[in-house]
């Protein structure tokens, strides 16, 4: 990672995102991909369940902007955490996961993952 102290602050304007590494059920649009770090967003339509999936090395953070997130992982999908504007989520690297938007609304979370390698596994489910 870059440590320039004179490096300038930048910007990556809403309509610049690109769409990214998908998974069923969900749209993800990148923002930056560089130096360790991948930020961008997430929707999900009202009542749609994405994929089972996991982010390999990284480490991810989601901040939830709207509508409701659950995330089911652990052995079977058995651990159900459910989070609404405002919140935080954490999935730990390599945690077999999936989310849906049980809500009548549209979701939309910012994500911010630190790692390495390809940022999303598709998988077949949890063991």
């Amino acid at each position: 990672m870059s440590r320039d102290p004179a490096q300038p602050c930048s910007l990556v304007g809403a309509d610049e995102l690109t769409a990214s590494d998908p998974t069923p059920g969900m749209s993800r649009q990148v923002a930056m991909h560089a130096d360790g770090m991948w930020t961008g967003t997430v929707d999900t339509e009202p009542h749609a369940t994405s994929g089972w999936h996991h982010h390999g090395e990284y480490e991810t953070t989601l901040y939830v902007v709207s509508g409701r997130m659950r995330m089911e992982s652990g052995p079977g999908g058995s651990d159900v955490v459910e989070a609404g504007p405002g919140d935080f989520l954490r999935v730990p690297a390599g945690a077999i996961h999936r989310e849906s938007n049980p809500s009548d609304e549209p979701g939309r979370a910012v994500i911010v993952r630190c790692g390495t390698g390809e940022p999303t596994y598709n998988v077949d489910g949890p063991a």
